[in-house]
């Protein structure tokens, strides 16, 4: 989050705010053949391209921050997480009496010289509108998540918004900031807020109010070109371009050792090979950031391989077979090595953890503990009533083999990871079988699309993610019984283990009605020890945001 406010601040610049001015010209297509000197063009580079510019669609990173140029959200928040306003004219507080003392309502007052970057005004009703398409379960957005405690968004006049809760809540500054707060425009989407949502020409032709506008696509990159009608002068560079699809590799030597890029997103090498590129490097560094993002594995509590009469398959009317088990979950959680993986694969880039909610992070005497254990893994295996029968190395039960399906994306990284827990399951007994899942297929939002993390047609996944916010109220609500995926939302919930407990569902019910700081903190804690008592999911490395960044760049 921070590292994004540092680019959009980089971009328009820090001048005071002037009235808007037409430009002398609409856009054009005449704009790239313009030369234009290397110090004028931003190069960012991602290892997968965009798959749409609206973030509410967006399958992953690198939708959110191509859109995040374009498009802008109420507030933001700062490096040290302090929220920061945008579109709005000042920050909701008790004091200014926009934030109800009942903790039931928040309003917002909007800058009044708004516009798109077609010359349309940007009014309350276009965030009503953004609100009504990303509720709509029709659409199915990624991100309505953040707007399911929202009781309803109503315009009180052009440029003041009051949002009513369906009961009191703490964290008033959720909806309509960061990444998930991007505001749309109502008229080039209002005939598109149904099951056509992925069909809208604007998903792909942006128009935002950001400090640069759309330009086009070419040669396999998006080119950004200052918007005219920004409400500051853009200053710094005449042009954006975001590369997608570009490995790991060569994206870190662009950037590090060529200088004909400015920015690659979290470079995801083997800790040596990166190292090597670091070290030789002329142009660039790596700028490491821990953060929120924990990489998990992930276990299924539902049968993958059964399905309900209407086809759904891994749903909760059947239990995973073995997995439903506390003890083989348990055996599973002690017979990972997390400081193997982190010693051989990631070296200063991760920390082993059994956190699953490191930021903010967590005290000495908050901390879960995590140990490999051979011998607990095993007993508790054997307790399971698993045992090697035939004495072939694997377990089995009944005369069916403990056997697991392990899924994950393509990567370097979470390929190597993969084999590791292969070969420490197999010390236990258990034989793993290895998937590997195109990445635009394993984070699709579509519903169509069966290999995705929410369908986890497996019996394990790996991942990473982490609370996108300062508040970890939406992050740990993932885990509640109400937010499993299924068939009847389109599995665009977060919970896609299925997993389900009504004593986590207390307590998170209690945080986020919580009001006192300290006593919300706690709140979240237990519950980050709830789901480690339940091995109901297993974080493994506390991964480093490392980014490679242009020496001449700020």
């Amino acid at each position: 989050m921070a590292r994004l406010l540092a680019v959009s601040v980089l971009i328009a610049g820090c001048q005071q705010p002037v009235e808007p001015v037409p430009p002398t010209a609409s856009p054009h297509d005449d704009a790239l053949e313009e030369t234009v000197a290397a110090p004028d063009v931003l190069t960012l580079i991602y290892s997968r391209s965009p798959a749409t510019l609206n973030p509410h669609l967006a399958t992953g990173f690198q939708d959110f921050e191509a859109a995040r140029i374009v498009y802008e959200p109420l507030a933001s928040y700062g490096p040290t997480g302090e929220l920061l306003p945008i579109l709005a004219a000042e920050l909701p507080s008790l004091e200014n009496e926009t934030v109800g003392e009942d903790g039931l309502s928040v309003t917002w007052k909007l800058r009044e010289t708004l516009r798109w970057s077609d010359g349309e005004p940007l009014t309350a009703d276009d965030v009503v509108f953004t609100y009504k398409f990303i509720t709509n379960p029709t659409v199915a957005a990624v991100t309505a998540q953040y707007y399911q405690a929202i009781k309803s968004v109503d315009a009180v006049d052009d440029h003041t918004v009051k949002i009513t809760f369906k009961q009191p809540t703490a964290s008033w500054q959720t909806p309509f900031t960061g990444l998930n707060g991007l505001i749309l425009p109502e008229h080039l989407f209002k005939d598109f807020n149904n099951r056509k949502a992925r069909e809208a020409p604007a998903n792909f032709q942006p128009v935002g109010t950001g400090p640069y506008r759309y330009l086009t696509e070419t040669n396999d990159r998006l080119l950004f070109a200052p918007n005219e009608l920004y409400r500051l002068p853009v200053g710094g560079f005449k042009r954006v371009e975001i590369a997608g699809n570009v490995p790991p590799y060569v994206a870190a030597r662009d950037v590090l050792r060529d200088g004909t890029a400015d920015f690659a997103h979290n470079i995801q090498l083997e800790s040596a090979a990166l190292v090597d590129l670091v070290q030789t490097g002329e142009t660039g560094g790596l700028v490491l950031t821990f953060g929120s993002q924990v990489e998990r594995i992930m276990l299924n509590f539902a049968d993958p391989d059964q399905e309900t009469d209407e086809k759904e398959r891994a749903s909760i009317q059947f239990p995973h077979p073995i997995l439903k088990d506390l003890k083989v979950r348990q055996a599973i959680d002690y017979g990972i090595d997390r400081q193997a993986i982190v010693d051989q694969l990631y070296g200063d880039l991760g920390k082993p953890t059994s956190q699953l909610l490191v930021a903010p992070t967590p005290s000495d005497n908050q901390l879960i503990s995590f140990k490999r254990d051979v011998d607990t893994a095993r007993a508790l295996l054997d307790e399971a009533g698993w045992m090697d029968s035939d004495g072939d190395g694997v377990r089995d039960r009944n005369n069916q083999p403990l056997q697991l399906v392990f899924q994950t994306s393509i990567g370097t990284i979470r390929q190597a990871t993969q084999s590791l827990v292969q070969e420490q399951l197999a010390e236990i007994g258990i034989d793993v079988l290895i998937e590997r899942v195109r990445t635009e297929d394993f984070f699709s939002a579509d519903p169509n699309q069966t290999n995705s993390i929410n369908h986890f047609y497996s019996d394990m996944q790996e991942y990473a993610n982490g609370n996108a916010i300062p508040d970890p109220t939406i992050y740990m609500g993932w885990w509640t019984c109400d937010n499993i995926a299924a068939m009847a939302n389109n599995w665009q919930k977060p919970n896609n283990a299925r997993y389900c407990s009504r004593d986590y569902d207390k307590l998170w019910q209690a945080a986020r009605a919580e009001r006192d700081v300290e006593k919300r903190a706690d709140l979240f804690r237990q519950m980050d020890r709830k789901l480690a008592e339940h091995a109901a999911v297993l974080p493994i490395v506390h991964r480093a945001l490392s980014n490679a960044v242009s020496d001449r760049i700020t």
